[in-house]
């Protein structure tokens, strides 16, 4: 349950605008929408709704009739005659009231905190979920920094609002209901007039309360910018202090803090304002209540304990009515954070299975699988449509080939591989693997056939094995080490404090670069795909590292499909085939040998690099 989004949440296949670009003053419809969304984990929990709610009754209906029984006390106790037998009976029954009250209040605190906990902790499950769908193109246009400050800031005014907010409410509304009745029932003359004054205290909370709404998205707004700017600043630590921008980013920070306060204050002195009002009203027709009130009194109209009664529920249904603007504020501000969670929620991925997916077919001796085609292939960044990164591209790589490819920044090399992996569609052509067209297959069993080790590699905050065991979950120990041992890892990883359960760190820290290249090629070992995808892997390496390296390569790259981006011409001479792209196309083919006596790009390049090209 946790992990999944309820199917009466999910939206048509559409691509919403961008989580920051949703306008504060969205529909009504949308507002309700948002607020729905938070029911609906809830009520998968129906069990502690019924509890919490129960408890609610409880609370609220003792809190009511205890000064409606003190009204018993000063009417029959105050005078000659008193019953006091009758008397004892009533502070018996109160102070059983009193041990009820208390009892319920736990239950419904610890019911409704758990219901507020159990929700928050589904929603972050869903929405991670549903991120984890999106295809990298999205993450380009929506900053990862952001979205983490939702899944924390957004979820945590959630989490209070459900665990505290919606019961306070809940309670105020049932006390505030609940008293008007018996109230009813002391003095339906008086009574009547109170309620009278119900519509001009409403009014100021609808008015003010869209104001509040609004300042209330502002304000979360900006604090997901400061989370984001924290997240993007710590991680560069190292780049603002060589280049001594520590001031300039302490200037910058203050600014985002400065514009967060700003919408806050705007959201505080609306929400201060609205409270004052509201509680001036309400109070005041009370005072103006009361004060007709005494005559009645003097007139024998009404008992003393009436008297009592009426002020002591009164003033409970009072500050219960008033409470609620309130909480009405802090309702505004958990629909703003749950507008900003349900557009994550409910966004769609781009790059999706189709609903008849073409399986990939199955390797035999004869035809081993591997095979790429590209297929007059045009390609635009989403980002950057005025910009073509491929042009009429067209490429076929055998099973088992080894092709580089190289060509100077920008030619569209690593455009290939996000193509390769279905990261994104091209505008125009085609691609396909094993003869299937890419978008045909399911995106799942297309990455399964590939294999990648990047130039800047990905180590997570875990152990050892963890990271090596990312390219096959299930693999065993023993698996884990003939790959680290094939990759020239297994030396060093085996000096670690804790062999493969070592920490190694944020992004690896506890290794260096060569080493953390050594842990992606083992990684693409236990991968054991067909394809295999090399982004320079050997770049920014000293010699020994490179060696080893190297060493791992040619053992991952033997009997695979692989495709090679090269800055340095060294790594590829030995290529069987080498690809030189210029502006997103290919403008040559064929041996180190042949291009080099072609001319051209690849032999310009060449000459950069080696003195001895001829």
């Amino acid at each position: 349950m946790a992990d999944t989004v309820p199917a009466d949440v999910a939206p048509a296949v559409t691509r919403a605008p961008a989580p920051s670009s949703r306008p504060a003053g969205a529909s009504a419809s949308h507002r309700l929408g948002s607020l729905r969304m938070i029911w609906r984990f809830a009520s998968h929990y129906p069990g502690q709704i019924a509890i919490s709610l129960v408890a609610l009754l409880v609370t609220s209906g003792t809190t009511l009739f205890i000064p409606w029984r003190f009204k018993s006390v000063i009417d029959q106790g105050f005078g000659r005659g008193a019953d006091m037998a009758h008397i004892d009976r009533v502070f018996y029954g109160l102070f059983g009231l009193v041990v009820l009250l208390a009892m319920a209040t736990a239950v419904r605190f610890y019911s409704v905190s758990w219901l507020g906990e159990r929700t928050v902790a589904d929603i972050r499950a869903a929405v991670q979920a549903n991120l984890l769908r999106l295809s990298p193109g999205w993450f380009e246009e929506n900053r990862p920094s952001e979205i983490a400050s939702r899944l924390t800031s957004d979820t945590a005014q959630i989490e209070t609002t459900v665990g505290s907010t919606v019961s306070i409410a809940l309670r105020n509304a049932l006390t505030g209901i609940g008293g008007t009745i018996l109230l009813f029932v002391i003095a339906p003359r008086i009574a009547g007039s109170l309620i009278v004054a119900i519509p001009v205290v409403i009014l100021p909370i609808a008015v003010l309360g869209r104001r509040v709404r609004g300042f209330s998205r502002a304000s979360q707004d900006r604090i997901a910018e400061i989370g984001a700017m924290v997240v993007e600043v710590l991680g560069a630590m190292r780049i603002v202090q060589a280049f001594g921008q520590e001031a300039r980013e302490e200037a910058r920070f203050a600014g985002a803090v400065d514009r967060g306060f700003a919408a806050a204050k705007q959201r505080i002195l609306i929400r201060a304002i609205m409270t004052a009002l509201v509680m001036m009203l309400l109070f005041g027709a009370v005072t103006l209540l009361l004060w007709t009130t005494v005559a009645d009194v003097a007139a024998g109209r009404l008992t003393g304990g009436s008297l009592t009664a009426f002020i002591g529920i009164a003033g409970l249904v009072t500050g219960a009515f008033g409470s609620l603007t309130e909480v009405y504020g802090d309702l505004l501000r958990a629909a703003g954070a749950a507008e900003r969670l349900h557009e994550l929620l409910v966004e769609r991925p781009d790059i999706a299975a189709p609903a008849h997916p073409v399986p990939l077919p199955e390797p035999t001796r004869e035809h081993p699988s591997g095979g790429l085609a590209f297929e007059h292939v045009g390609f635009r960044y989403p980002t950057r449509h005025d910009l073509p990164a491929l042009h009429d591209f067209s490429l076929t790589v055998a099973p088992g080939e080894t092709v580089a490819i190289v060509g100077p920044s920008g030619a569209g090399k690593s455009t290939l591989f996000q193509l390769v992996q279905r990261f994104y569609d091209p505008q125009e052509g085609c691609i396909r693997i094993d003869g299937v067209a890419l978008p045909q297959a399911d995106p799942a069993a297309i990455r399964e056939r590939i294999a990648m080790v990047p130039q800047e590699t990905v180590i997570f905050a875990a152990s050892a094995r963890d990271n090596l065991r990312y390219g096959r979950w299930d693999a065993d120990d023993a698996s884990i080490w003939a790959a680290a041992e094939a990759a020239n890892a297994a030396e060093f990883l085996r000096r670690l404090p804790d062999g493969l359960d070592t920490f190694l760190g944020e992004a690896g820290a506890r290794l260096s670069g060569g080493q953390r290249q050594r842990v992606a090629i083992a990684r693409a070992l236990l991968r054991n795909s067909p394809v295999l995808l090399l982004d320079e892997a050997t770049s920014a390496l000293d010699a020994e590292s490179e060696q080893l390296v190297q060493q791992a390569l040619d053992r991952l790259m033997s009997h695979r499909t692989t495709l090679v981006i090269a800055h340095r011409l060294a790594t590829v001479r030995a290529a069987g085939r080498i690809v030189v792209m210029d502006d997103g196309r290919i403008v040559g083919q064929g041996t180190h040998a042949a291009l080099i006596a072609q001319g051209g790009l690849y032999a310009r390049l060449a000459a950069l690099q080696f003195s001895d090209a001829a």
